[in-house]
């Protein structure tokens, strides 16, 4: 479903920038979408960092059957935490997981089955203490819990100034091809708030019009 805020956001944003008016006419059909719950979510981030798309979802689907036994390897099903916080090590890595993302993968799934990560809490959370919780996990960092907060909280004003496809498009549209310091990144989206999330969303599609699934 589009999120609640979605419209009213786009016609902010028509109405403040002239860039956003135009790229906002070029996709109109298209918005953010939740996917699946946050353990999951969370846990194909993990999986999915610093290898290629194509070997994440291997890796990925080799996983869920692991510790869904008899579930189908589907690209978002529902995960149990406290299953895949016992699941051996030697399982993890005959998946195809390096000993650093299996050892990621079960302080997450601690986190979960524990209560230290409740998502029933988060609404109570600005961005910035979500964001905190969220990188006492290891291996999740300000990006993944950046993406988290845009992709599956669709929380509306989040910037992530440290993504490069943000970069790009920013140089792109907004500062002549040449890339952006933090600092101007931040200085252009203060005319967003408080839909930072929704223009970058945009931006990122006029470098690729598919919508990547998180």
């Amino acid at each position: 479903m589009k999120p609640a805020y979605w419209d009213e956001a786009t016609r902010s944003l028509a109405r403040r920038d002239r860039t956003m008016r135009r790229l906002i006419r070029a996709y109109p059909d298209v918005h953010l979408k939740r996917r699946s719950d946050p353990f999951t979510t969370l846990a194909r981030a993990v999986v999915g960092q610093q290898i290629s798309v194509r070997a994440a979802d291997a890796i990925w689907r080799r996983f869920v059957v692991t510790v869904a036994p008899g579930g189908k390897p589907a690209a978002f099903p529902r995960l149990a935490p406290d299953v895949v916080a016992v699941v051996a090590m030697e399982e993890l890595r005959a998946c195809g997981l390096s000993e650093r993302k299996a050892l990621y993968l079960r302080d997450l799934a601690v986190h979960f089955a524990s209560g230290a990560l409740d998502p029933k809490r988060w609404r109570r959370l600005d961005d910035e203490a979500l964001i905190a919780a969220l990188v006492d996990v290891k291996g999740i960092g300000r990006w993944t819990a950046e993406m988290f907060l845009i992709f599956h909280e669709l929380r509306a004003d989040v910037l992530p100034v440290d993504d490069i496809g943000l970069q790009r498009a920013m140089a792109l549209h907004y500062f002549a091809g040449e890339r952006p310091t933090p600092a101007q990144m931040r200085n252009v989206a203060a005319a967003w708030q408080p839909w930072r999330s929704v223009a970058t969303w945009y931006l990122w599609r006029s470098l690729d019009p598919v919508p990547v699934e998180y």
